[in-house]
């Protein structure tokens, strides 16, 4: 059924406003437009759900350290059905060892003859997903891929067999070790896509019993996808879906002609304020209003990354203190249950066109079973502006908005109601609250919206708004913060609050060390991946806090690699995840061949102190930063090595751990003060 105006008489409008003004509060009747909510001519487009990305990068990172219950209360948030978010589906990154936005995620192969299906917490985090609804869809995604996968070269698709079937033992390696069935498997994040290597990935997969798996390409644009599959009938045939990252709620012709599956596969990435609830409300409904899109996933899932990294807090929720305990119920999470909660994968969108003639949308599903649910929003341009792509200029204004139910909907008699307002400058917001349910009168009933305002109206009763008891206050990171890493089975692979921005740090069982130091943290990456964004050329993991000015940095290190490898621990750096090649700090370098720098940068160009140390490799020693004010010292094996080095920049930082190259260092007993 397609859009459809019609002029209400005064009394028609009079009628309705006596039927729903006494539960309402609505005012005088006054010009609106009507819409028809019709499924006798047949339903419109398959609604597959609405999900959020972990990873791309290390966007989770944080996240596993929490302490219970807080730890599952955020869970619940995110995946419990009638909770909170109450997500469809859970896109995860399949590690590379490469920098995917606020840190790299490990591989399951960082070489050709490992494997090893427990690293990193992506599939801890789809089994709470899964613990927690069964039904929710997986999907996962390479952003970067380990050296060996290109031999050498920063491509992923010269040896197509060899890359099909690093992502193949990832799909396996999921079901084999943690029983997860990958729904669906992406190509490469917002880089080219290769037709040959899609199609070679169809063929393996279904040879490998992967029947089930569908293909999602090429989570970058619109185009060149949609028109190569129009020529390539090959291609055409083993994709899925057609993904488009930040799409601004449009698509193009040629994506329409494919009559594949729509997908906004990659969307939000805003701050999670009031106006990134309002961007997501809008595109919630817009990407399919105005783009045909089925499915919209936010990046990302929880803001579980240490805030000053790249896009802070662009999640659904915060979480971003496991020392504390403290997290966040943002916005953004109670804006997407008035859809997850009312909604299903394999419901179908009602053909209608969903403009309000006073500016905003809405959407109208249907289980085929007799179930309505129908989401609108009225968010303003400046209070819905997305991180991107730019917003055209638009109007919205209060308006009566009056729907007429159709077909199988003509004999409903009430619909439930949930609403949220959102007040900005006011600060007096409303957030998914339950309201007295609307009488349906001869198959209508009209509403008097507002400005910045969402509804769903619904049929479904099992909509709630549950809160857990409040979180523990917000605290910084310890001042006073030690990891010997003496762990004999760690529940994850990386040490806790350690956030890894190039290389790989996991702990490590010495089994050659009879001593103190049988149990350390190893940088594991030996050669430079295959990257997405441009990684530094030396290993760096931050930790801490950014505001830190004056500490101590001690940590006991052990140079694996002879002649030219090397070391490092770091104050007051300023910089990591997409931009970690411009991190500045203060850097002491130990090295191989029996030398010291200090530097002022991560490359280590800026030399600001060096000379002879004696330190070798294949021996431990212990290194002590001292930074006060605009001075710094330091110190090997407790003794004074250089001192009263003069620091300008940065002011403040993290603290950090790193080697000078892709190579093997270990790290123990990690202690750093900060006064």
């Amino acid at each position: 059924m397609e859009f459809v105006r019609l002029s209400l008489c005064p009394a028609a409008l009079l009628c309705a406003w006596l039927l729903l003004g006494s539960s309402w509060g609505l005012g005088p009747p006054g010009v609106g437009a009507a819409y028809v909510l019709d499924d006798a001519g047949g339903l419109g487009r398959e609604f597959d759900g609405i999900g959020a990305i972990s990873g791309g990068g290390a966007t989770s990172r944080l996240l596993v350290n929490y302490q219970e219950p807080y730890r599952s209360q955020i869970l619940d948030y995110l995946f419990k059905p009638n909770f909170g978010a109450s997500l469809h589906i859970l896109k995860v990154e399949i590690g590379g060892d490469g920098q995917s936005t606020d840190g790299t995620e490990p591989s399951h192969m960082h070489y050709e003859n490992d494997e090893n299906y427990f690293r990193g917490y992506e599939w801890w985090l789809m089994k709470e997903a899964k613990k927690r609804n069964p039904q929710i869809k997986l999907i996962g995604l390479p952003w970067t891929f380990p050296s060996w996968i290109g031999k050498g070269e920063d491509w992923p698709y010269d040896y197509p067999h060899v890359t099909v079937y690093y992502i193949i033992s990832w799909i396996l390696g999921a079901k084999q070790y943690h029983d997860l069935d990958i729904d669906y498997i992406g190509i490469w994040n917002e880089r080219a896509f290769n037709s040959k290597y899609i199609k070679l990935l169809r063929y393996t997969l279904d040879k490998n019993g992967l029947q089930k798996v569908r293909i999602i390409a090429s989570d970058r644009l619109w185009e060149p996808i949609s028109f190569v599959m129009l020529i390539d009938s090959e291609l055409h045939e083993v994709v899925d879906v057609i993904g488009a990252h930040y799409p601004g709620t449009k698509t193009v012709p040629n994506a329409l002609l494919t009559q594949k599956k729509l997908w906004a596969s990659e969307d939000y990435s805003t701050f999670n304020d009031e106006v990134g609830a309002g961007c997501w409300a809008r595109i919630l409904n817009q990407n399919y209003v105005n783009g045909n899109m089925t499915s919209t996933i936010a990046w990302n899932l929880v803001a579980s990354y240490y805030e000053e990294l790249p896009f802070g807090r662009c999640g659904l929720m915060t979480a971003q203190e496991p020392w504390s305990g403290y997290y966040k119920v943002e916005a953004p999470i109670w804006i997407t249950a008035h859809t997850t909660q009312f909604t299903q994968p394999g419901w179908s969108y009602l053909q209608v066109d969903g403009h309000l003639e006073g500016g905003g949308s809405f959407v109208a599903l249907t289980d085929g079973l007799g179930n309505l649910t129908i989401i609108i929003e009225t968010m303003t341009h400046n209070h819905s502006k997305c991180i991107r792509p730019p917003l055209p200029h638009f109007r919205v204004s209060p308006q009566r908005a009056t729907f007429y139910l159709r077909g199988s909907f003509y004999f409903l008699e009430t619909l439930q109601v949930w609403y949220s307002k959102l007040g900005f400058e006011s600060a007096n917001s409303s957030l998914f609250e339950q309201l007295h349910p609307v009488k349906v009168w001869r198959g209508s009933f009209a509403l008097d919206l507002d400005v910045d305002e969402v509804y769903t109206l619904t049929t479904l009763k099992t909509g709630r708004k549950c809160s857990c008891p409040e979180p523990p206050p917000p605290q910084p990171f310890p001042s006073n913060y030690k990891d010997d890493f003496d762990i004999r089975n760690p529940p994850f692979s990386e040490a806790p609050n350690f956030a890894d921005q190039t290389g790989v740090f996991e702990y490590f069982v010495n089994g050659s060390d009879p001593g103190d130091h049988v149990f350390t943290l190893r940088q594991v990456v030996i050669q430079r991946p295959i990257t997405w964004v441009s990684d530094a050329d030396q290993t760096i993991s931050i930790i801490g806090n950014f505001q830190w000015v004056n500490l101590t940095v001690t940590c006991d290190i052990y140079i694996e690699k002879p002649i030219d490898g090397g070391v490092f621990i770091a104050g007051r750096v300023d910089n990591g995840g997409i931009y970690v090649r411009r991190t500045k700090g203060v850097f002491f370098w130990v090295y191989a061949d029996g030398t010291y720098r200090v530097t002022s940068d991560l490359a280590g160009e800026e030399i600001l102190m060096k000379g002879l140390s004696g330190v070798r490799h294949n021996a431990w020693h212990t290194l002590t930063l001292n930074i006060q004010g605009t001075s710094a010292s330091g110190l090997l094996n407790g003794y004074p090595l250089w001192e009263n080095v003069t620091i300008s920049q940065p002011s403040h930082g993290w603290a950090a751990i790193g080697t000078r190259s892709f190579e093997f260092a270990q790290f123990d007993n990690f202690h750093v003060e900060a006064r």
